[in-house]
């Protein structure tokens, strides 16, 4: 059962849509990749443990979906300035991908 969150607190979250411009494995590790993603109103660098599933050339340009108003946190020693949508299905993360191609910064609501 998922614990339930009001509706006032769900408002809170902003998810936007981002365009990933860079990509790159972080050195050291095996699952961590570094994306660069234009969310519209500026670039944020992304810290994903996804690099086991998807290869950095792979990313470049696609349209995803981002948490935008996550506190940065460091991760392996790299900023982290949001997180990006994935479903998990048998332990394989599955980006989440607007059907249509939006701009950067497109709300998803």
């Amino acid at each position: 059962m998922f614990e339930k969150i009001s509706f006032e607190e769900f408002k809170r979250v902003r998810l936007v849509v981002g365009k990933i411009t860079s990509a790159e494995r972080l050195e050291g590790t095996k699952k961590l990749l570094i994306l660069k993603v234009d969310i519209g109103s500026e670039e944020r660098r992304l810290v994903a443990g996804i690099a086991e599933h998807y290869k950095p050339e792979e990313l470049v340009g696609k349209n995803i979906v981002v948490v935008a108003n996550l506190q940065p946190k460091v991760i392996r020693g790299r900023k982290s300035e949001g997180m990006l949508l994935a479903a998990v299905h048998d332990g394989v993360p599955v980006l989440l991908i607007p059907e249509k191609n939006v701009p950067p910064g497109t709300p998803v609501e």
